[in-house]
């Protein structure tokens, strides 16, 4: 029983809409709104929040009160959804077609074997094989999001134990990945001029998964805006 609902039901203008609007995707899993928003459905202003709510894509966490107000957190319902919705987005966010399946299993294999090597030439022919005509007609390209969405897609398209903004008492990782024999924790930059490791090091953000008796990997990812891809990879084994 595969997922044909997601190929033959997700309507085109939710992608439309994730494009317009410049949607930076990991936010997606940890958005909070209120719950007047939660239930409205302005035809002349679509937000996507209750879109994705009302559709079934997004559920609620957990219920807050921020004094008098009432806000939910929202989050993909299941694994299944989420790793669903992420891979159909990718192909709009990309405009890769057959490539997509290629560099999905290269991410999987270049992680899995903590060959971070492979894992930067894998990220560097992906940005390179986006075609220039979908940062042309697409504006989510045009914003700092897009790099570090196209990235996230990637990995939650294939299921794996991620968090995106993870939070700890330094401040936010932007995305962390645990599997069975190691730890990633990314930093995103765009044109940082190189200082996406430094800041992971600063703030000391291995310190959440420390003891847990698997290697740590600090990685960090400075994109150039003007050659859309990336201008430095750099990465710090601990453990």
């Amino acid at each position: 029983f595969e997922n044909y609902w997601f190929a033959t039901g997700t309507p085109s203008f939710l992608i439309k809409l994730i494009q317009q609007k410049n949607i930076y995707l990991p936010q997606l899993d940890r958005l909070e709104v209120s719950d007047s928003l939660i239930d409205s459905f302005d035809i002349d202003n679509i937000r996507l929040e209750p879109l994705l709510f009302q559709t079934g894509y997004l559920t609620i966490r957990q219920q807050l009160q921020v004094g008098a107000m009432i806000h939910y957190q929202l989050c993909f319902p299941n694994l299944e959804t989420r790793y669903s919705f992420n891979d159909h987005v990718l192909g709009y966010l990309t405009g890769q077609t057959s490539e997509k399946s290629q560099y999905q299993a290269a991410i999987y294999r270049n992680l899995t074997a903590a060959d971070l090597a492979a894992f930067e030439e894998t990220l560097r022919g992906l940005f390179a094989s986006i075609p220039y005509n979908n940062y042309v007609n697409n504006t989510i390209g045009s914003y700092e999001g897009y790099y570090a969405s196209v990235i996230y897609a990637y990995l939650a398209s294939l299921g794996l134990d991620l968090t995106a903004e993870d939070v700890t008492s330094k401040g936010r990782i932007d995305l962390s990945i645990r599997l069975d024999n190691a730890i990633y924790l990314i930093e995103f930059k765009v044109d940082g001029g190189g200082k996406a490791l430094e800041q992971i090091r600063q703030r000391n953000y291995q310190q959440k998964y420390q003891g847990q008796g698997k290697p740590i990997y600090l990685i960090g990812i400075d994109f150039d805006s003007a050659e859309r891809n990336l201008a430095e990879f750099a990465w710090e084994q601990l453990g």
